[in-house]
């Protein structure tokens, strides 16, 4: 069954659920797995909701099932599986950045269904919505009963445009382009720790910025990502208006995709301006999230490890 006419069945509410999870182009599939589940950020289940598979090469698998002893501390890799496949550009359709539209942006009226993987035709660049945005960020000054046209306020509608589309740039980056390669065969199979790797995002509640710190950790299967991948691997994701626990967990899910580690831990520590500039103002509190997934979620003794390292000074 073709992608498109999975999305067609669909019900209301899985459309509304796979729509809103277009930040992440293939978290629909990811997470809720249509036939067969996948990950899962709950952890009450008490079980792995991931796919491990054995060592790809038959005759690797063929001399395991001949000398398990001489195998057995052989790691399977964590393998995201879903039950469709995605067909790949052959070439000759354009190639379109994974954002989400709605029927409001401009050159996307006549749309009939909103989904990048969906669209026939190449939308306007981000910078060609610049002037759009301003004559917005106009009218909101306007609406807050300041004057637009006064000394300190003529150039920033402009300023504010093009601040926010910084503040969302992840929305033009994906992973096969930030990774540019930097996947290398190494025989390592222990665990790889990035931590305190600085994050800044925008809530989509509020439109206010949430920051704070970003710690992953992999069980590599004999491949690693350069270092500073990860923390690439951070600003695609945060760079985009986000909730703190999509983005743990689209973390750790780029990660598997990449170098399809044994397991894979993200720790997420935020101060959401939401909380602390409006609402209950409560200035020092922080939110903590984790996504763990393959031997992290399995072996507390790893998970352990992980969280030792985290916390250490």
């Amino acid at each position: 069954m073709s992608f498109t006419r999975q999305l067609s069945e669909m019900s209301a509410s899985e459309l509304n659920d796979a729509i809103d999870d277009t930040n992440f182009p293939q978290a629909h599939i990811l997470s809720r797995g249509r036939n067969n589940s996948v990950c899962s950020t709950s952890s009450t289940s008490g079980t792995s909701s991931l796919v491990t598979t054995q060592p790809e090469d038959p005759a690797t698998v063929a001399a395991a099932s001949e000398e398990p002893v001489a195998n057995a501390n052989i790691r399977p890799r964590l393998i995201l599986k879903s039950s469709t496949s995605i067909p790949e550009n052959d070439g000759t359709q354009p190639i379109t950045p994974m954002t989400p539209r709605t029927s409001t942006t401009p050159g996307h009226e006549n749309c009939t269904f909103h989904h990048d993987l969906e669209l026939d035709h190449k939308p306007p660049t981000r910078e060609a919505l610049l002037p759009d945005m301003a004559r917005s960020y106009r009218l909101l000054l306007g609406g807050l009963g300041e004057n637009p046209d006064r000394q300190g306020l003529i150039k920033t509608p402009e300023r504010a445009a093009k601040a926010m589309l910084y503040f969302t740039k992840g929305y033009d980056q994906n992973l096969e382009d930030v990774l540019n390669g930097a996947v290398f065969d190494e025989d390592h199979d222990e665990m790889v720790v990035v931590k305190d790797i600085e994050m800044f995002s925008m809530c989509e509640h509020h439109l206010v910025p949430f920051y704070g710190k970003v710690s992953i950790g992999y069980l590599p299967c004999n491949k690693i990502l350069g270092l500073s991948k990860l923390a690439r691997i951070v600003e695609i994701f945060s760079r985009r208006l986000q909730v703190q626990e999509r983005l743990t967990k689209q973390i750790a899910v780029a990660v598997t995709q990449a170098v399809q580690p044994a397991g894979v831990a993200v720790v997420v520590e935020g101060v959401h301006m939401c909380m602390v500039m409006r609402g209950v103002q409560k200035i020092n509190s922080k939110t903590v999230t984790s996504t763990m997934l393959g031997v992290f979620r399995d072996d507390p003794k790893t998970r352990e490890e992980f969280l030792n390292l985290v916390n250490s000074k």
